[in-house]
């Protein structure tokens, strides 16, 4: 059995910001990474996905973006890339391809069996991400067989569907890119939405980002919100990493030949059952924008904040006087199913008793046990917790706790 004081699980943009952290506080640490660097970014992401945020946003702990197109947004080559360059600067004691089969508790802390040995150590943070399986509802399985199903891990460009109609389920980020993929080549593609957030990529000449990030709506902490588990469900920004798309929107879908219904609520008998209810979310949709936006301009003119274009409301979600609210899946053309209704991350192999009655493992912003943390979850200890730029400030507050702890125990 091998011994360390610190393990991190994952090597993804989390648990590298993790170990830089710990480096800089001089305390012992492996990364272990069943994978190799940014696994999940390789393996488990359509072809041409783009981050959200643009390149300047890029900030991990000692590693800012430094390219040529700070306003440009990152593929997956240029994120692993830029994720693997990290790696290399900080000298991240990285254990790669190694899977992690069970993690127990035992005097010393904790013990972690993977798939190339056993190790033990006093403080385990786990960095696996927040998207390792994708949520697929339990009534997929009435779904005729012939039409094929797939979730966004498995997806990887147009191609690969069958001939024939696609139904998308889910319209946040992820549904609505992959909607208007799938559309412009050449399927009939129904998007099912739900509840959505609708957002201009850009506004009065800045990123979306941008106004976010200047008017401390991503610095939000947990205390400031009067639901953190509802603030944790917020369905991401129907935005693409393009700064050319101003709105990946219901409207933008309509005009590219994308129809639109309600929530899918079950299927029965090969019928999909829409919900009644999209008018509704998408009123919700644009009041929540309204709201935002109204925010932004009542910063920028406390500030009298200089080169901004004028403000602008934009037109309302326009819907089918008449949306659908059945698909027959066994007569219709529709060959195929992308569950886009959101992730989960994997904590399978934890055997501890750090869950809720529904499974959610329980922490107070990313403290769990003592000598246990998680990292890169949403809304850990902040609203922008899962992005390259929110990392780091949770990585350093947990290696700053740890630094605490080791030093009670030493004393």
């Amino acid at each position: 059995m091998k011994r360390i004081s610190t393990l991190i699980i994952g090597a993804g943009q989390a648990g590298l910001a993790m170990s830089k952290c710990l480096s800089d506080r001089s305390i012992p640490h492996v990364v272990i990474e069943r994978g190799d660097v940014a696994n999940a970014w390789r393996t488990q992401r359509w072809d041409s996905l783009r981050l959200l945020t643009p390149n300047w946003q890029s900030r991990l702990p000692g590693f800012a973006y430094s390219g040529s197109d700070p306003d440009g947004f990152m593929g997956m080559p240029e994120l692993i890339e830029y994720l693997e360059s990290y790696a290399a600067v900080s000298c991240a004691p990285i254990e790669p391809r190694t899977s992690v089969v069970s993690v127990t508790a035992d005097v010393a802390g904790y013990r972690v069996l993977t798939t190339r040995g056993e190790w033990q150590c006093q403080n385990l943070i786990l960095a696996n991400g927040a998207c390792s399986r994708a949520h697929v509802p339990g009534f997929s399985g009435a779904v005729p067989e012939h039409v094929e199903q797939l979730t966004p891990l498995q997806y990887r460009n147009p191609s690969q569907l069958p001939d024939g109609g696609v139904l998308v389920v889910g319209a946040s980020a992820t549904g609505v890119q992959l909607a208007a993929e799938i559309a412009a080549a050449g399927h009939e593609v129904v998007l099912s939405a739900a509840e959505h957030i609708r957002m201009p990529r850009h506004y009065r000449g800045r990123d979306i980002q941008w106004w976010m990030d200047r008017c401390g709506v991503l610095d939000t902490r947990t205390q400031e919100v009067d639901d953190i588990n509802r603030a944790r469900r917020v369905p991401s920004l129907q935005l693409f990493g393009d700064s050319t798309r101003r709105f990946a929107d219901l409207n933008a879908l309509q005009a590219s030949g994308v129809e639109i219904a309600g929530r899918l609520a079950t299927i029965r008998d090969g019928q999909a059952l829409f919900s009644g209810g999209l008018s509704n979310a998408a009123t919700l949709s644009d009041l929540k924008m309204n709201r935002l936006l109204a925010q932004f301009d009542a910063w920028a003119q406390e500030r009298a904040t200089p080169g901004l274009g004028t403000p602008e409301r934009f037109d309302p979600t326009s819907l089918p006087s008449s949306p659908r609210l059945t698909c027959n899946l066994t007569e219709s053309n529709i060959r195929s199913i992308i569950w886009a209704t959101g992730f989960r991350p994997d904590f399978s192999w934890l055997h501890l008793p750090v869950f809720d009655r529904r499974g959610r493992l329980l922490h107070q912003e990313g403290r769990v046990a003592h000598g246990l943390y998680v990292l890169g979850l949403p809304f850990l200890r902040r609203r922008k917790s899962t992005l390259l730029d929110g990392v780091g400030d949770d990585a350093r507050a947990h290696a700053d706790h740890l630094t605490q702890v080791i030093g009670s125990r030493a004393a």
